[in-house]
C-alpha cells in the first residue's frame, strides 16, 4: 500500500512539558499521554485517561486499516502457526515425594491443565487445576508460582487477572477438591510451605511493583494479621524466598545486580529467626547463590572469579572466609549453574557461548555430554531427586524441535523421552543452520547463531530477520521454533546476533554491554548487520530488526544510528524513554535498574543514557517500515512508551515508509496468557515483514 492509499495516520496532540535535569531542558511534547494506575483502573475515565485511550484506539484502528490488505494473510498465518501445534499436548512427567506432576492441554482449549498421578503413571489421574474453567470470567487469566504441601494435601497458587503481574494466592484442597477461604492479594505469586503442612511464607510488591516484604501467613487466618518476616529497605533490592532441594532450610534472598544476600531458617522451625548467610557487599560487587546437600552449602560466586567459580562451606559457618574452593575460576569458562546429587556434581558452564554439560562424579572421571552439534541449546531441567544417576534434561538446536532427555551420569547413554511434534510434519533435514562470527568496530569477534531452508541463494536478493536482546546478561541461545517456520519456508534466513549485553561469551560480554559501554550493545547489533551484508546473505533492502523490551531499546537505537541499513523494524513492548523512566523511581523496576543502566541522578550517566536514549534522539529523517506493538497494562515497560515513541517518529520522520503500532488493551509485557491467542500478534508481525517483501501467501 502506498503512501498515497493509506488512510489517514492520527496525529497526537503537543503538550510541552518542560524537564530540566543538571541544568539541561528537554521538552516532553507526549508527556501527557502518561497515566496512573489509579486512572487506568477508574471506573469512569477521567478526561486525560479518555484522551489516551481515543489515541491508542485510533492508532489501533489505523494500524487495522493500513494493513487491511494483509488480512486474509494473517489469518492465513496464525491458522499455519497454531496448525503446528499439537493440541493434545503433554509435559513428560516428573515425580516428587511420590507423585507423578504433568501440565497438559486438551484440543481447543487456550490453558493448560495441571494434574498428577500417585506412584505410578498408570495411577488414575487427580486434577489439581484446570486454568481453562477459572479463567472463564476473565478476559486474561494466568497461574503462576503452584506449590504443593508436604504432605500432598493442599496446593498454593498464585492467579493473575489483569496482566500487570500482581498476582492473588489462593489454596485449594487436594483431597475435597475445595478451595480454601485464605486469599491474599498483592504478591509475586509464589509461595514456600514450611514443613508443618500450615505455614506459607510468600512476597509482596510494592507501588512500583518491586518485591520488597516476604510475610508468613497461617492458613485458616485472616492474611491482614500476616506477620512480616523481612522488609528490604533497599530501594534498589528485590527480593524471594525458596526452599533448598534438600527440603532442609527456607532460604530468603535479596538481589541487586551487582550483589546478592542470603539468609536461612530450618524448614521445621517457621516461627525461628533467620540465620544471614554472608552479608551484601556493593563495595566488592559480591555475586553469590546457595545450593543446601547434607551438612554443606555450595556456594556459585564472582569472589575474586569474574566468570565465576564453586566453593564450599560448612552448614552453620557460612560467612565467605569459611569457603573453600571446588572447581577454580576460568577465563574463557563461564560457570552458569551447579545441580547436586548423591554421586555427581553437574555444572552448566558456558564455553564460546554454548551451554555446556559438564558431569562430575564425586568419585572418578569427570565428562560432558556429547550432543553432536556445534550450536545449540542445552540445560538441566526438573531434577527433584539427590539419590539417582539420571539427569533430566532439555535440548534444542535452530534445526532441532525442543527435546527431553533422560540421561545416565554413570553409563552415558542418552534416553530421548520427548521430542516436541510438529503437527503437519517437519523435516529437519530440509533446513541449515551455521555459525558465523561479525567483525564489531573495536574488533571483537560477535557470534551470529543462522537458519534458513536449504536452497537459499546468498546472492544479497533474500530477506534475512536479525534478531538480539542484548541486556542484563541475559543469553540469546539458538533455539528451535516451529513458530519461525512460516518466515523460513518463504524464504527467509533467521539470524541470532549474540551482542554484548548479554552473557554469551562470559561475564566480561555483559560488562561490555551495560551502564557506559551500553553504546557496544547497539554498534555489535549494526555491525552484524553489516556483516550479513557484506556476506552476501541478504542486502539493505532485504534486511530486517527485531527485538523486544530491552531489545526495543535496541532497535529504537540502531534505527537512530543506521536507519538507512534496515528496510523494516519491529520492535515489540520496547523501552525506548529511557531517560525520563530512570528518572522516575515511582515506576516499576526503575530503582532496580541503576547497576543496570545508571543512574541519570548522575551527571555523566544522565548524558551518557540521554545520547543514546530512542525517545530523545528522534530526528528529522528517513526512518524504515516500523510496526511497533505494546500492552495498555503492560508492568515492565508502560504503554506511554512506545506511544510517545511513535508520536515522535511520525512527527519527525521525513520518509513515507509504513509506521504503525497496535496496543493490545487487554494484555500486559507478555501478551495474552493463552497458547493460541497470543499468536495472532505473531501473525501480524509475520504479515508486517513479509508484506515488506511483497509476499502474501
Amino acid at each position: 500500500m502506498t503512501q498515497n492509499q493509506r488512510p489517514k495516520p492520527p496525529i497526537a496532540k503537543k503538550i510541552p512539558h518542560k524537564i530540566i535535569t543538571h541544568n539541561d531542558t528537554r521538552v516532553d511534547n507526549y508527556f501527557w499521554m502518561r497515566l496512573s494506575d489509579e486512572q487506568k483502573n477508574a471506573e469512569k475515565p477521567d478526561t486525560q485517561t479518555q484522551c489516551v485511550l481515543n489515541y491508542l484506539n485510533a492508532e489501533n484502528a489505523y494500524t487495522k486499516q493500513s494493513l487491511r490488505k494483509t488480512e486474509d494473510f494473517q489469518k492465513k498465518l496464525f491458522d499455519e502457526i497454531v496448525g503446528r501445534i499439537k493440541q493434545d499436548d503433554e509435559s513428560v512427567p516428573y515425580c516428587d515425594n511420590g507423585y507423578f506432576y504433568i501440565t497438559r492441554f486438551e484440543k481447543g482449549k487456550e490453558h493448560p491443565i495441571y494434574s498428577r498421578k500417585k506412584g505410578n503413571l498408570e495411577a488414575k489421574e487427580e486434577i489439581m487445576l484446570d486454568e481453562n474453567q477459572l479463567a472463564k470470567p476473565f478476559d486474561y487469566y494466568k497461574i503462576a508460582g503452584k506449590n504443593v504441601s508436604p504432605n500432598n494435601q493442599i496446593v498454593a497458587f498464585g492467579e493473575d487477572k489483569l496482566s500487570r503481574r500482581i498476582y492473588t494466592i489462593r489454596f485449594k484442597n487436594l483431597a475435597t477438591g475445595k478451595f480454601l477461604t485464605d486469599k491474599i492479594e498483592n504478591t509475586t505469586g509464589g509461595t514456600v510451605w514450611a514443613n508443618d503442612n500450615q505455614t506459607v511464607f510468600y512476597t509482596r510488591k510494592d507501588e512500583s511493583l518491586r518485591s520488597y516484604k516476604i510475610f508468613k501467613h497461617k492458613l485458616g487466618s485472616d492474611p491482614s494479621t500476616d506477620q512480616l518476616v523481612f522488609h528490604e529497605t533497599d530501594e534498589s533490592f528485590s527480593t524471594y524466598i525458596y526452599k533448598t532441594k534438600s527440603k532442609k532450610y527456607l532460604v530468603i534472598g535479596s538481589y541487586a545486580t551487582l550483589t546478592q544476600e542470603y539468609q536461612f531458617l530450618n524448614a521445621d522451625t517457621p516461627d525461628g529467626n533467620f540465620q544471614l548467610f554472608e552479608p551484601r557487599n556493593r563495595d566488592l560487587k559480591l555475586e553469590y547463590d546457595i545450593n543446601h546437600y547434607q551438612n554443606k552449602w555450595f556456594v556459585k560466586t564472582n569472589l575474586e572469579a569474574q566468570n565465576f567459580r564453586l566453593m564450599e562451606c560448612p552448614e552453620f559457618d557460612t560467612t565467605r572466609e569459611n569457603w573453600k574452593e571446588v572447581i577454580p575460576h576460568r577465563e574463557s569458562v563461564l560457570i552458569e549453574d551447579v545441580d547436586l546429587f548423591n554421586d555427581f556434581l553437574v555444572i552448566s558452564e558456558r564455553v564460546e557461548g554454548i551451554t555446556q554439560l559438564r558431569i562430575r562424579p564425586w568419585v572418578g572421571k569427570e565428562h560432558y555430554i556429547d550432543f553432536g552439534e556445534k550450536s545449540f541449546m542445552a540445560y538441566t531441567s526438573i531434577n527433584m531427586n539427590f539419590n539417582t544417576q539420571v539427569l533430566r534434561l532439555g535440548y534444542t538446536s535452530l534445526t532441532t524441535p525442543n527435546s527431553v532427555f533422560d540421561y545416565d551420569m554413570r553409563d552415558k547413554k542418552m534416553t530421548l523421552l520427548k521430542e516436541q511434534e510438529i503437527v503437519g510434519g517437519y523435516d529437519k533435514t530440509k533446513y541449515q543452520s551455521e555459525r558465523l562470527f561479525a567483525n564489531s568496530k573495536d574488533g571483537t569477534k560477535i557470534p551470529i547463531s543462522l537458519v534458513y531452508k536449504k536452497g537459499f541463494v546468498k546472492d544479497g536478493k533474500q530477506p534475512l530477520l536479525l534478531y538480539a536482546y542484548g541486556s542484563y546478561g541475559h543469553s540469546m541461545d539458538p533455539y528451535f521454533s516451529s513458530i519461525r517456520l512460516s518466515l523460513l519456508d518463504r524464504g527467509f534466513a533467521f539470524a541470532i546476533a549474540h551482542i554484548r549485553g548479554g552473557e554469551e561469551m562470559g561475564r566480561h560480554w555483559y560488562e561490555d554491554g551495560k551502564l557506559l559501554n551500553k553504546k557496544n550493545t547497539f554498534n555489535d547489533f549494526i555491525d552484524c548487520g553489516d556483516f550479513l551484508v557484506k556476506e552476501n546473505y541478504t542486502s539493505n533492502s532485504h534486511l530486517y530488526a527485531m527485538g523486544g523490551s530491552a531489545g526495543g531499546l535496541l532497535m529504537g537505537a540502531i534505527i537512530n544510528m543506521r536507519p538507512e541499513l534496515w528496510n523494516g523494524v519491529v520492535a515489540a513492548v520496547p523501552f525506548v524513554d529511557v531517560i525520563n523512566t530512570m528518572l522516575d523511581e515511582t515506576i516499576p523496576l526503575t530503582t532496580g535498574e541503576f547497576d543496570e543502566w545508571g543512574n541519570p541522578k548522575d551527571e555523566n550517566f544522565y548524558h551518557y543514557i540521554k545520547s543514546y536514549s530512542p525517545y530523545d534522539n528522534v530526528e528529522a529523517k528517513n526512518y524504515p517500515s516500523m510496526l511497533i506493538t505494546t500492552g495498555y497494562h503492560d508492568s515492565q515497560v508502560q504503554y506511554w512508551e512506545p506511544a510517545k515513541w511513535l508520536a515522535k517518529l511520525r512527527d519527525l520522520k521525513t520518509d513515507n515508509n509504513i509506521l504503525v503500532m497496535h496496543c493490545d488493551m487487554v494484555a500486559g509485557h507478555g501478551g495474552l496468557a493463552g497458547r493460541f491467542e497470543k499468536h495472532k500478534e505473531t501473525a501480524l508481525e509475520y504479515a508486517f515483514l513479509l508484506d515488506l517483501e511483497e509476499i502474501n501467501d
